[in-house]
Formats: structure tokens, sequence, C-alpha cells
């Protein structure tokens, strides 16, 4: 699809000198050199432009100051955070302002008896991990790039991560939200209490927006007692279809804290970049967690063991020993940045059911020999949230072709099966062109109508998830 840049904005200039005179020194940055550096998120060879400034915003109110010169002068704003996106949600607009939230960092407050933590967007999902776990609490979700993804970047992609199979996603731990509108307005959405069915759920329409809605400066998380730490299996098969059948195998039985698969390239790559001791001969791995408590801990690990051997498994191991397991876990949490030692990495974020699991991936197997390109299969089994990363060298066109059109044969595969082109990690701009294919024209109309009666000068994010 060929996009067509949008003119830039006639009141950019006009909006800069507003807010560098009303905004603390060093808020608003226009050095060439820094605005490259804000330009794109993490993904490949997507549109972006060159934003005017960006507003390094420390509260609420100035995120409001920003909004509201924006709304004035009719200027585009991009929100973002750490820019661990891999979708493209984040590109900057020529002419347009990055509002960046990533130095809104604080643990607001921490409410151990009714569960909730009070946070602001810029806070990275992993070092809220860390404080919270010194009062023995926890925040479920976890994206593999979590050590550098911001709980506002969560919660605009509605992020998933390793555990979802048990734990489920960003939006199931979101109670309210504090969000500013595009002209500047300031609401509250959600609530703090377990149920609340007061008016529209605007915190789950908001939560997987994509900054296309408004902008969240607070966010009110559920959070849990730290599970106790769990036991890990590791699993090798000789055939990724056996592999894909273990899985259906598996949650037919106690739901497992994790649930990751590895094909062969994949633990190849891996093992090539950060040697980890990995079967390089397996066709597949399975990496599997419990953390119920004992003893229903030990049948739990029989069942999950039982279910690999029966469907091929070559070898199994376990380990209850934290810190091997976090080691187990490393390898496939690099699997991106392993696979981006060799080439340009493109990742995919389809889903399907996790009893149509083997089908997707034995159709990715046949795209590969088809397109004669190279595709690493991993991602969460256990939920059907698969990531297949298409890779090509820089500077070859052909390839880089293949791969695209590979990408668009995978996006095919999972609507035909019934899935969806992405399960965690947004529209974008890198899949904009296939949203209407999953939900529909109409589906998008209404869409679109929100957003106009949110954002009706279309200033937040416009061009992303399809939108103007």
């Amino acid at each position: 699809m060929t996009r067509v840049s949008p003119p830039v904005p006639a009141g950019s200039a006009a909006a800069v000198d507003d807010l560098t005179a009303v905004l603390p020194r060093g808020r608003v940055l226009t050095d060439p050199d820094i605005l490259e550096s804000y330009r794109m998120d993490r993904a490949p060879d997507l549109p972006a432009g060159t934003p005017a400034a960006v507003i390094r915003a420390r509260s609420t109110s100035e995120v409001q100051t920003v909004m509201r010169t924006a709304s004035r002068r009719s200027v585009p704003v991009v929100p973002r955070g750490a820019g661990a996106g891999l979708h493209g949600g984040a590109n900057a607009i020529d002419g347009g302002l990055i509002l960046s939230l990533e130095h809104m960092r604080s643990v607001v407050d921490l409410d151990p008896v009714d569960r909730l933590c009070v946070v602001e967007p810029g806070i990275m999902n992993l070092a809220l991990k860390h404080q919270l776990a010194e009062d023995g609490f926890w925040y479920p979700p976890d994206p593999a790039s979590m050590a550098f993804c911001s709980i506002g970047g969560n919660i605009a992609t509605n992020a998933g991560g390793l555990c979802c199979v048990k734990y489920g996603v960003t939006r199931d731990w979101v109670a309210s939200l504090e969000v500013v509108m595009a002209d500047g307005t300031l609401i509250s959405t959600g609530a703090r209490t377990i149920k609340s069915v007061a008016g529209y759920d605007l915190t789950s329409l908001l939560v997987g927006s994509e900054g296309t809605l408004g902008v969240v400066t607070q966010a009110t998380l559920r959070i849990c007692p730290r599970p106790p730490a769990a036991s890990t299996l590791v699993a090798f098969f000789d055939d990724i279809a056996d592999a894909g059948r273990a899985v259906g195998a598996v949650c037919q039985g106690a739901v497992p804290s994790l649930l990751e698969i590895m094909d062969k390239a994949t633990i190849g790559a891996v093992e090539a970049w950060q040697r980890m001791d990995l079967d390089t001969d397996a066709a597949a791995l399975l990496l599997i967690q419990t953390d119920l408590d004992f003893p229903a801990r030990a049948d739990h690990i029989a069942a999950i063991e039982k279910a690999c051997e029966t469907h091929g498994a070559s070898y199994v191991a376990r380990t209850d020993e934290p810190d091997e397991g976090e080691a187990l876990l490393q390898a496939r949490r690099m699997a991106l940045p392993a696979i981006e030692q060799r080439g340009v990495a493109l990742l995919e974020d389809v889903g399907v059911t996790r009893s149509r699991v083997p089908e997707l991936i034995s159709r990715t197997e046949a795209v590969a020999r088809r397109r004669g390109v190279d595709i690493y299969s991993y991602g969460h089994a256990g939920d059907g949230n698969m990531h297949p990363t298409l890779c090509w060298s820089a500077n070859d066109a052909d390839e880089k072709g293949r791969a695209m059109a590979a990408f668009d044969d995978i996006l095919d595969a999972a609507l035909d099966l019934g899935g969806t082109i992405t399960g965690e990690h947004g529209v974008g701009v890198l899949k904009d062109s296939w949203l209407e294919r999953e939900v529909g024209g109409a589906s998008i109309q209404i869409q679109q109508r929100i957003k106009d009666a949110l954002d009706p000068d279309g200033i937040l994010n416009p061009g992303k998830m399809a939108l103007r």
C-alpha cells in the first residue's frame, strides 16, 4: 500500500514557540539529532516523519498544556513511552509533536489491602516488578521486552507476555486510568473497586487504543502476592508438529504459568549468539513453568512430563531452582535480539486458538519454503500468540520483497485459521491495511466514529490503527 505523507501542519512552529515559552526549560527539544532518535519505534523499515519537537513531560499538568496547545494550533501529537513497540505505533509525523512520557516513572501509591498500585506511565515494566517485590507483591504482565518497555506503552498496546497463558494481559490488570484528552481535558476512568458497572467501560476502550484516543498520565493497576518460585520444564522434540500437539495436551489439565515454543532456527540463532547448551539438532523446544503450591505442583509436573513424552519428546528435563529456570527463560527472551544479529528482523504477532498452533506452525514452514526466506518461529504457544520472525539482508531488495510477501502470507494464514493479525503488539502502521480484513468495514466505521467523538480534530496519533 502506498502511503501519502500529510502536509506539514501550518501551526507547528507557533506551537513549538508557545510550548517553549510556558514549559520549564529543557522540556521542549528541537535538536535534529534528538528528533532523529525519536522518529520511530523498534520496527524496521516503516514510514516515519520528522517531528517539529519532542516534549519530555514530567507531570499531568504539563501533558495538559501540550494537548491544549496542540489542539489550539491543530498540530498532531504522537504519545510515546520507551519506543519499544514493534508496529510503528509511536512513529513520528512530519511537523508534529512527540509527547514523551519517559520521565514520568514514579510509583505514586501502593495499597496492599486492596492490592492496587498507582503508577505513572514512564515506569519500566521490570522496574515496577522490582519495586513491588520489596513488599511481596507482583504485577503479572511480562512482555519479553519487560526490561526496556514502559507501563504506558504496555497499556497503549494491551501488551501480553510469557505468563499470559495463566494470568492474562495488561487489560486484565488495569483498574482505572487518568487520561488527558485531545483538548487537554483530564478524565478518570474505571474504579478502585473490584466491581463497577457505572457507565461505559472507558478503561477497556483506552487500553489497546495505541495513543489515538487520549494520553494516559496515571494508571491504577491490580497486583497480587508474589507466587512461589516456579518449577521449569524443558522438552525437546524431533518434530515441531509433535511439539504443537503437546501444547494442546498440556493445556487440557491445570493451566501452566508459562508455555513457550521455539523452533530449530530460533534455537540455533540463540545458541550461536549466546552459548546456552541448547540442543541445536532438535526441531523444537517447549519451555513450561508451573507455580502451583506443593503438593499439587508435583502432580502437575508429572502430568506435563507425561503429555510431552506421549507426544514424542526426545528429551525432558526439569528444575526447581529459580536461577536455572530464569536462565532457560533468558533463552526465550533473547530470541528476537539473536535473530537481529543475522539481518533485518520483522516480527509477526499473530494469534490462533491453541488447538490450531500446530497448523499455524506447519503453514509458516510452508510459507518459508515457498517464498525462499528465513522465518524463525517462536512465541506464546500456551495462548496461541505466535511470533514468526522474518529476516533478510539489509541491502538485498529482492530478499526483502520475498520476506514482505511471506509476512502477508502468514497474516492470511492466521485469519484463515480463525485467528487475529495481532495478539499483543498492536496495529500501528505495520498492519493498518489488514485491520479491516479482520474486523470488517462496519467495525472500522464505528471505530472511526469513536475516534472522531473523542478527538474531533484528529490530532492524536493520526494515521495509526487505520484511523484518521
